[in-house]
């Protein structure tokens, strides 16, 4: 099936990388074969590519143009992102815990005005959603989620904050998302959790994978108080489903 999709868009960024463009959308057939296209570079090495980067609709291949040319690594990644994507055999779920709403979730309330219903409706909604991390980048552990259901989805914020919490889940767009670190955001925050999707000095530093499924599970602020000083140790405190 792969094989009748039309090949990726060759873009030169500098002369050391290639973007591999499969779609000008954000969509999740696109970023499977962005994921598929990483998988297999990874499992098949090529001398003098040094990095690849999954993004949501593209592949970002940084190269060594001393050891290989624009032409040749051009030739293999065609070669390889026509090739049928296999079915995946395993995905990750995690549980992530959230509180939702007051100073955990400053936008819940205006979120449900401008959605013309209730804040208690819009973390069900949230919830119920089964999401999938399509991409991590903006900031160490930052986690892009495809799947929020389009009775969710709104416009970014006119006015974006220059510094949101740590933790904030929030939604922006047809996306909502996991930030880690503190940093500056235009989306709308629903609540907060106390998951590290990346720490420093933890095996693993980065939690989260591109591909990985996720399910949001609300929590009251003092289980997410107890969960914040068990995580700030170093502690997991998603849970991982059985596969």
């Amino acid at each position: 099936m792969a094989a009748t999709l039309p090949p990726p868009r060759l873009l030169p960024s500098g002369d050391s990388a290639i973007t591999v463009e499969f779609s000008r959308n954000i969509d999740d057939a696109a970023n499977g074969r962005v994921l598929a296209l990483d998988r297999a570079m990874a499992d098949t090495p090529v001398e003098g590519v040094t990095e690849t980067v999954p993004t949501y609709r593209s592949l970002l291949v940084h190269y060594d143009p001393v050891r290989i040319s624009f032409e040749a690594l051009g030739e293999h990644i065609l070669a390889l992102a026509q090739l049928p994507i296999p079915e995946a055999t395993k995905t990750r779920r995690w549980r992530i815990p959230v509180v939702y709403g007051g100073e955990h979730g400053v936008d819940l309330e205006d979120v449900a005005k401008t959605l013309k219903t209730t804040p208690d409706d819009i973390v069900a909604r949230h919830v119920a959603g089964d999401y999938r991390v399509a991409m991590i980048g903006f900031t160490p552990g930052w986690s892009y989620l495809s799947g929020l259901a389009a009775s969710m989805q709104m416009p970014r914020r006119q006015n974006p904050r220059l510094l949101t919490p740590a933790g904030t889940v929030s939604i922006g767009g047809v996306q909502t998302g996991v930030q880690c670190l503190a940093g500056p955001s235009g989306w709308h925050l629903l609540g907060q959790t106390a998951v590290r999707t990346y720490q420093l000095h933890r095996d693993p530093t980065f939690l989260l994978e591109p591909g990985d499924a996720i399910t949001f599970v609300p929590v009251d602020t003092k289980t997410f108080a107890e969960q914040d000083r068990a995580a700030a140790a170093g502690e997991i405190v998603a849970e991982l489903m059985p596969s």
